[in-house]
Order: structure tokens, then sequence, then C-alpha cells
């Protein structure tokens, strides 16, 4: 926590992850925690483990892979800590991550945005407060964590309002607010609180807290349900906060912004985790195949005579 300065949800992950592999290893080797030797813990054991989570606990190989990642950590670390260890450590640390296969990402359109936006009663004081952190979420593309987190010191007024935000990473990065977002949130901010609590959080609990991870996810699945009745697309996508993120990373994206953009607005350590926009965007498909000339064919796509559809409209 103090070298490397990671967020409160790094250090629980690594926590679950070294509480399941000791209760495996105090079951595998009869041997507790405290009498647990370093050379106990070898590649063939970490295989064992990984592979008894994902038959028993039915973890996906994300997780997986999460798992081997705390390990790993380890390993790394007592490689300068037991150098005398360095050929076990070795083998550990080249323990192979689970391929899986990368499925597309789900995005809301622009219809379904505004139905989810508007899906809040503006009328009682939750209602708003979910209005403003879903549109202000749309059009920032701050993640779960960071939107929990922010404060009011974050925002900046003015002149080019912003957010000041620290993410993932221990990363400091500065996203633009617009005019229609800038009046929602100085609205909401005006308005008294409930419960004094923590002055400085933006979206306070009824009770004046921070609200957790699964209240975030309850009020989305609530407004979802409703804009469902406005917006009956929304259906048939399975809808996450994370989701929102995605959409405003396709936005970006649609109005012709380059993945580096994308990338320094999301926060991402690398470009290469912007690739996963491209693979969705299907507009963009459209429009390569749309330049491009098909064998024994003529580019662009299939347009049908009036001819044609006078007679389709007519069975």
């Amino acid at each position: 926590m103090q070298q490397k300065h990671v967020s409160a949800h790094t250090i629980c992950s690594y926590r679950d992850s070294f509480r399941l592999l000791l209760r495996f290893a105090h079951k595998r080797l009869g041997a507790s925690p405290d009498r647990l030797t370093f050379e106990q813990v070898d590649a063939p054991l970490i295989s064992e483990f990984l592979n008894e989570m994902e038959a028993s606990r039915g973890i996906s190989p994300a997780t997986r892979n999460l798992r081997l990642t705390a390990i790993r950590s380890f390993f790394r670390f007592a490689a300068y800590e037991a150098p005398d260890h360095a050929a076990q450590i070795q083998r550990v640390l080249a323990t192979p991550a689970k391929r899986f296969t990368r499925r597309l990402i789900h995005y809301l359109t622009r219809p379904e945005v505004e139905a989810l936006v508007s899906a809040p009663d503006k009328r009682t004081w939750n209602g708003r407060r979910d209005h403003a952190l879903l549109l202000l979420t749309v059009q920032t593309g701050l993640r779960l964590s960071e939107i929990t987190g922010l404060s009011r010191q974050d925002i900046r007024w003015g002149t080019g309002a912003h957010l000041t935000i620290i993410g993932k990473g221990r990363k400091q990065r500065a996203i633009p607010l617009c005019k229609a977002v800038v009046v929602v949130l100085k609205a909401w901010l005006a308005e008294p609180r409930i419960d004094r609590g923590e002055v400085d959080v933006v979206f306070p609990s009824a009770r004046g807290g921070r609200l957790s991870a699964d209240a975030v996810q309850h009020l989305l699945s609530k407004h979802i349900s409703r804009a469902r009745k406005a917006c009956p697309s929304l259906r048939a996508k399975r809808i996450t906060f994370h989701c929102l993120r995605h959409t405003m990373a396709m936005d970006l994206l649609h109005a012709g912004f380059e993945q580096s953009v994308i990338a320094l607005w999301l926060g991402h350590e690398s470009i290469e985790t912007t690739r996963i926009y491209l693979d969705a965007d299907l507009a963009l498909k459209e429009k390569i195949l749309a330049k491009t000339t098909p064998i024994d064919s003529k580019p662009g796509k299939f347009r049908p005579s009036n001819q044609l559809l006078t007679f389709l409209n007519q069975l």
C-alpha cells in the first residue's frame, strides 16, 4: 500500500486470492498457513489450485487469470527475497494464463442512452441524484470506482469545466464537461443533503456515505427496467455499469477520434486495450465494405430498384 499505492480494489482482490490459495493448500497438504513452507507452494500446486477453482467454484478464465496475477506478484517479490529458490520461482512465473474467447462488448445507442437517462424520477431526491450520475457517466466514461469516489474538489468550474481524476493504476487525467452536464451537476450540488455524512461526496447514499458498487448496480437495474418500456431494444441487451463506459468510447470512435485519444480519455494503460471498440464497431466495418470491390460485382451495398420494391410490397 505504501510503495505501490494500489487501489483498495486491488488489495481486496489479492487478499481473496491468497485466502483461497491457503485454504486449498491446507486441504491438499494438511498444513495450516503458519506451518506451510515456501517449498511446498510450487508450480504443480498452483496449477492444481487454479483448476480446482474452475471446477468447484465455476470461475471464468478471466477470474482464473486474475488469481494467477496475484500469485505471480508474490513470486516476483520472492525472487528478490529468496534467490536461492530461483528455480521454483521461475517455474511458478512460467505458469501460463488461460486463453479464452473474447466476446464483443455491449454498448448503447443514442436513443437507448436518452431512454436510460430519462428514466429516473426527477421529482425525488434519489431520482435527481441518479439522473446526474447516469448523465455524467455517459458523458465522461468514468469507471464505477471513479464515479462513487468522486468528490467536489475533483470538479473544476468556469471556462473549460472538467474533472480531475486519479484512476486505475494511480494515473491522473482530466476530462472536460459539456455544458448540459455542467448545468445538471451544478443544480444537483446546490441541493440540500438528506444526511450530511461525507459532505465532499458528489453522489452520496441516502445516509450520506459513499455509494457501494452493489447500490449503483441496483439503481442502474431499476432504471433500465423502466427505460425498457420506452425503448424496447434495451430488452435484448445485458447492461452493466461498465457498459456506459463502453458507450462513451464508441461515441468517440464514431466521431472520428483515433485510438490514442480514446485511450487517453478513458485512462487505458495501453492503446491495445482500446482495440475492443474497433472490433465492436459494425458501422465502421460497413464503411470499409462499401469501399471494397467484391469479386464479380460492383462496389458498395446492394440497392433494390423501385420496381423490385413495388413487387415485394405487393406480395
